[in-house]
């Protein structure tokens, strides 16, 4: 059973910092797999936050995220992080790590990130 459990989310001030972590199991053949990180605010669409690709060498993130926001993963740990920083208030959401090998593709239960002051 493929699992993708996510944690490090909070509440945190306004230009604070959160580390996202993602760790997943029964995924065989984690290194191939092209691993995002998603979030849905309330009453928004989910929204794509960052991705990064098998075997790491690219990393794409939104507009909105883009040099607050780091992406990496570990293929031993089979894990994939989001680093945030500068967080503003609409950075609040829930986020969600996604694997994806098409057609195959697994999403988290998400943790919630709060930015307020």
């Amino acid at each position: 059973q493929v699992q993708l459990v996510e944690s490090g989310g909070g509440l945190v001030q306004p230009g604070g910092s959160l580390r996202l972590s993602c760790v997943v199991s029964g995924l065989f053949q984690f290194r191939l797999y092209d691993l995002s990180w998603y979030r849905q605010a309330p009453g928004k669409e989910r929204e794509l936050v960052a991705s990064i690709s098998s075997g790491g060498l690219r990393t794409n993130y939104a507009d909105v995220v883009e040099g607050r926001f780091t992406a990496s993963r570990d293929d031993v740990k089979t894990s994939v992080y989001l680093q945030m920083n500068s967080l503003k208030p609409e950075d609040t959401a829930v986020y969600y790590c996604q694997a994806t090998y098409f057609p195959l593709e697994y999403r988290g239960q998400g943790t919630q990130v709060s930015v307020s002051s």
